[in-house]
């Protein structure tokens, strides 16, 4: 999605309303070294990136108390390497769908049955049982990113990483979470005197990379509705960034939302996010530009 592109034309409102229950939510893993989140009820989850093994998927999952026979699909941000390492196998092992943008599936090279891929258009809600999955463009540097919401008409669960800025579409969205996954990539500060070289520097923090702590704890400030429980800081750099640096920051200004550090070396608890009144997901469907143009980051 090009930075100049005006993608905030011509929308309208889709109400979504399902039932009223608790969602549970966990970070498998988040980081560079891979990225699986996990959103779900008592009966139905999903999945939203795949980039750890399959194993290693099965092994946090138990450790959780999570039952792999309730997830019932995959959804894809982008393909980077570190959102879709355990994609193909897990998919095939537990016959799972994968939701995947052509785009994304093309340039990831990913190897999946045919039967399992599903295509997700932005916007437009994907009912998984009695959850919804609603995808929007995102600015990072692939073919074709999204982040994500996941909803039960009651309760919305964002998922937000590799974002190069905080666009108007992520805004409206975080205002209406109980929970997110926000990223926090990076501490300007350390990037700055770090020894990365100065072209990756720059593609880090250059608008289609990632979002540093003093971005993410902007949005968090200016936007964090008055429900929101849980905020859980993602993404985070093994060297621009310091769990504790961030989690102090964050907690100066937490008030009554729990902030939680997901790490790069193992999965966080997990969390049962329930409504704080009626707020029901609103979907706001826009014009787009998709970018042609896949670079690697990291």
């Amino acid at each position: 999605m090009h930075r100049g592109d005006n993608c905030f034309n011509n929308f309208h409102d889709i109400p979504v309303t399902l039932n009223n229950m608790s969602l549970f939510i966990t970070s498998l893993n988040s980081g560079s070294n891979g990225n699986c989140y996990y959103v779900g009820n008592e009966q139905e989850a999903v999945l939203i990136d795949a980039g750890i093994s399959c194993r290693e998927t099965e092994k946090r999952m138990k450790r959780l108390g999570l039952k792999m026979d309730i997830v019932k699909a995959i959804f894809i941000s982008h393909e980077h390497g570190d959102h879709i390492a355990g994609v193909s196998v897990l998919a095939k092992k537990y016959d799972l769908p994968v939701y995947i943008t052509p785009p994304t599936l093309t340039h990831g090279r990913i190897l999946l049955e045919k039967s399992l891929v599903k295509h997700f258009i932005a916007h437009k809600p994907v009912t998984i049982g009695s959850l919804s999955v609603t995808a929007f463009p995102k600015f990072h540097d692939a073919s074709d990113p999204h982040s994500f919401i996941i909803s039960n008409g009651m309760v919305n669960v964002g998922v937000f990483t590799d974002l190069g800025i905080a666009c108007e579409q992520l805004i409206n969205y975080f205002q209406q979470c109980h929970a997110a996954f926000l990223e926090a990539n990076y501490d300007a500060d350390m990037l700055e005197k770090g020894n990365y070289p100065f072209h990756l520097k720059n593609r880090i923090r250059g608008g289609e990379g990632h979002l540093s702590n003093d971005q993410a704890l902007q949005v968090f400030l200016d936007h964090r509705p008055s429900f929101m429980s849980h905020l859980l800081l993602s993404h985070l750099s093994k060297n621009n960034n310091d769990p504790k640096l961030v989690e102090d920051l964050f907690l100066q200004h937490a008030g009554n939302t729990k902030i939680i550090i997901a790490t790069r070396y193992k999965e966080t608890e997990v969390f049962p996010v329930s409504a704080d009144g009626a707020i029901s997901l609103t979907i706001e469907k826009k014009n787009t530009t998709k970018q042609q143009s896949q670079l690697s980051l990291f």
